[in-house]
């Protein structure tokens, strides 16, 4: 009996911004076609896309800055692109989580992320002079610089001679 060869596996390809743009906005009826076709080969495992955080920025930016889309429906795109079969997104966790908060605590975008990313990373505190944002997302102490709690200075002070 002849023995199958195991599938190869899916080839890599990164998937851009416009990529996504063009599916969600289908302002370029063509194109809008084409990225459907895309996904489609994705989704039957005839490739893999695959994409970062950085896209998924750009595209809740795009999206409200240029489009004037609400806060909710670009949630709902974006959380429809990181569950697209075939498409693997880098820190997906992450970026449902910036996402999320995005909408609910009315936050900028990056904020969100960062603020996700550096609970991630065991990191409890953040140095920023946007105490506006940061201070509406839990899990994290905002600390202006120059405005630190008088005992942390005198820590500084104390191990300085």
């Amino acid at each position: 009996m002849p023995t199958r060869s195991p599938k190869k596996p899916a080839e890599s390809v990164f998937a851009d911004t416009n990529l996504f743009l063009r599916h969600l906005t289908n302002d370029v009826p063509d194109q809008a076609d084409a990225v459907e076709a895309l996904l489609r080969k994705a989704a039957a495992g005839e490739l893999m896309l695959v994409s970062n955080s950085m896209v998924v920025a750009e595209i809740v930016w795009t999206l409200e800055s240029f489009y004037h889309l609400p806060r909710t429906e670009i949630r709902d795109k974006v959380v429809a692109i990181l569950n697209s079969p075939g498409l693997e997104i880098a820190d997906g966790d992450l970026l449902l989580q910036a996402t999320a908060d995005y909408v609910d605590q009315n936050v900028d975008f990056i904020d969100a992320y960062n603020r996700a990313w550096a609970i991630q990373q065991g990191v409890k505190k953040v140095y920023t002079f946007d105490q506006r944002h940061f201070s509406r997302l839990a899990g994290i102490t905002v600390v202006v610089p120059g405005e630190e709690p008088e005992e942390e200075e005198e820590k500084g002070t104390d191990s300085v001679h």
